[in-house]
């Protein structure tokens, strides 16, 4: 979180797994906002930044799970600081609904970490008609830090922090002709193509967090291979097919627990030697320690970032620039 007097200070332990709760600053007096963060690996995150200190708004859209979460953390930190805000990110206003409550309550925030996510569901659509799995994973996280951006840049050296996957690995360019899928749906091909768009929602964000000249910063992570309950939602739904039966078996034998999958987006949201732009990653790709991970053919990604900011802000009624310094 930048240097200077401000940057946050990190605790001398560690730990043989690269990360251990005990390794995350002292977040006294932060605000973090984390989406999804009543389960897997948003809950795991938001447990470990209110064990620091932050204050943490749990922005999640199932009001059961929440309480549970909500339950659960002050089981394990009777003094955490907490806060509940409804968001569901396939409904433009309520996701401006959340962000207009988080900014009633907060002049700024620190640590935005967009973690929530679909996988591989069947065709459908959002409130506002756009393809599932984008509309959720990517347009919905868009839209929440447009509206956050002045709380962020309040911020003395706020970060976002956006959770990808591996699957980017395996989309398909987005069509700014046809960005719902309207003319071929394919679950896991969609699930790809909304990854590599929070790829490169995060690189293209700390683009113009640095053209702007502000101390914000945006960064990205992948979990590898976790055991949540995502990839058994997406078998459940119907949309995942073998290859999602596949994962869920692999995912339970060998896959991390939710707080190992978390490691990555907690130490792109909380080391101080972290810097916008930078990948956080399984040290093996599907398991491993948070490792600092290079951006293959960043050098190509250009093009792409510009459509994809093109096709964000017309199909949301968002823009999502940043003013200068």
């Amino acid at each position: 979180m930048g240097g200077g007097r401000d940057a946050w200070r990190i605790r001398p332990a560690r730990s043989a797994h690269g990360l251990a709760e005990k390794d995350i600053p002292d977040l006294a007096g932060r605000t973090a906002v984390v989406t999804g963060a009543n389960g897997g690996l948003g809950l795991q995150t938001s447990l470990a930044l209110a064990g620091a200190g932050a204050h943490v708004v749990l922005a999640a859209r199932d009001p059961q799970k929440t309480t549970a979460a909500v339950a659960r953390i002050a089981e394990r930190y009777p003094a955490a600081s907490l806060e509940v805000v409804p968001l569901d990110l396939g409904d433009l206003a309520a996701v401006r609904a959340a962000a207009g409550a988080v900014l009633a309550g907060h002049e700024r925030v620190d640590l935005l970490v967009n973690n929530a996510g679909v996988m591989a569901m069947p065709q459908c659509t959002t409130v506002d008609g756009f393809e599932l799995q984008l509309g959720v994973n990517h347009l919905g996280h868009w839209a929440l830090t447009a509206h956050l951006l002045p709380a962020l840049l309040h911020a003395p050296s706020a970060r976002v922090v956006t959770v990808t996957s591996t699957a980017r690995h395996r989309a398909r360019r987005l069509d700014p002709a046809d960005p719902h899928l309207r003319r071929g749906y394919g679950a896991w091909a969609s699930y790809a193509r909304a990854k590599m768009a929070n790829l490169h929602f995060a690189l293209g964000l700390q683009q113009r967090f640095a053209r702007a000249g502000v101390s914000a910063a945006s960064l990205v992570a992948h979990p590898g291979l976790s055991n949540t309950d995502l990839q058994a939602r997406s078998v459940r739904e119907g949309g995942a097919g073998w290859v999602g039966a596949f994962f869920e078996a692999l995912t339970a034998r060998s896959g991390m627990t939710p707080f190992e999958g978390a490691r990555p987006q907690l130490r792109a949201a909380t080391d101080p030697r972290a810097g916008g732009g930078e990948l956080y990653a399984p040290r093996f790709g599907s398991n491993g320690p948070a490792v600092r991970r290079p951006i293959l053919r960043r050098w190509a990604l250009q093009e792409q970032i510009d459509v994809l900011w093109e096709v964000s802000a017309r199909e949301t009624g968002v823009p999502l620039e940043v003013p200068p310094a």
